[in-house]
Order: C-alpha cells, then sequence, then structure tokens
C-alpha cells in the first residue's frame, strides 16, 4: 500500500492506533490473498472441469466490498466479517477431500481466519468508543 494511502486512511478514520492499522493492512492483505487464491483454484490450479470452471464466480462477492475495504469503512468491514463465514463453512467442508483440493482448502481456512481476527482487531476500538459514547449519552439524559 501507498504512504498515501495510508495517510488518506488515517486521517479518514480520525485517529487510527498503530495496531488498528497494522490490522487494517492484515485483513486487506489476506481478503486479497483469499480472492486470488479462489480465483487461481477454479481457473486453473484445480477447476471441477479442465480449462476452469464457472465456480470461479465465487470470489465475485469478496470483491463487493473491496472498494469501500480499502477506504477503511467500518460499515464495509462489518459487511465481509458476514461474508467471509461462507467461505469459513467452505473451507471446513472441502479440507477432507483429496489433495490438492484439501490442501487449498485448508490454505484458505487460514486466509479466513487471518481476516477474521484482523477485521475483529481493526473494528474493537470503534465499537468501543461507541458504547462509551452511548453510555455518556445515556448518563446526559438521566443527569442533565
Amino acid at each position: 500500500m501507498s504512504a498515501q494511502h495510508e495517510a488518506r486512511l488515517v486521517s479518514s478514520a480520525a485517529a487510527l492506533t498503530e495496531r488498528q492499522l497494522q490490522a487494517w493492512r492484515w485483513a486487506i492483505g489476506s481478503w486479497l490473498a483469499l480472492v486470488a487464491l479462489l480465483i487461481a483454484w477454479e481457473w486453473f490450479i484445480a477447476p471441477v472441469r479442465p480449462g476452469g470452471s464457472w465456480l470461479v464466480l465465487k470470489a465475485v462477492p469478496l470483491l463487493l466490498p473491496l472498494p469501500w475495504m480499502l477506504r477503511g469503512n467500518k460499515d464495509a468491514i462489518q459487511w465481509a466479517l458476514l461474508i467471509v463465514l461462507v467461505y469459513l463453512v467452505e473451507a471446513t467442508v472441502r479440507i477432507f477431500e483429496p489433495a490438492p483440493y484439501g490442501l487449498l482448502a485448508l490454505i484458505e481456512l487460514v486466509l479466513v481466519c487471518v481476516f477474521f481476527v484482523a477485521a475483529v482487531l481493526y473494528l474493537r476500538p470503534f465499537k468501543q468508543a461507541a458504547k462509551a459514547a452511548a453510555q455518556r449519552a445515556k448518563a446526559e439524559r438521566r443527569h442533565p
């Protein structure tokens, strides 16, 4: 990622901590690696049919939130956390298939888990701040 892009990310998200920025990098990196893996898997590594299959389109849902995720949009990353659960299930089911499918499913599972943990670490401070703000607002309503 370029320094300009990271600077925009920092300015758009108020004050990201270094830990959040690192988590965002890991989340985006694992998301992009997952997209690349799924396309390569169904196109030329181990397609269902020789020459590739229409299953390559299973990567399309991963591309939908990507522009907003690259900007550090919290809502897009939350949606991505929901979307990635489908790939978690697929990887968990396919991990028991014979090689090379099982190995590819293991890689998919690792990428999904890395994304999930990184996205949660990125979003946690935002959630904590929102919860604190809600508690302050509630307290102000009780004691104006």
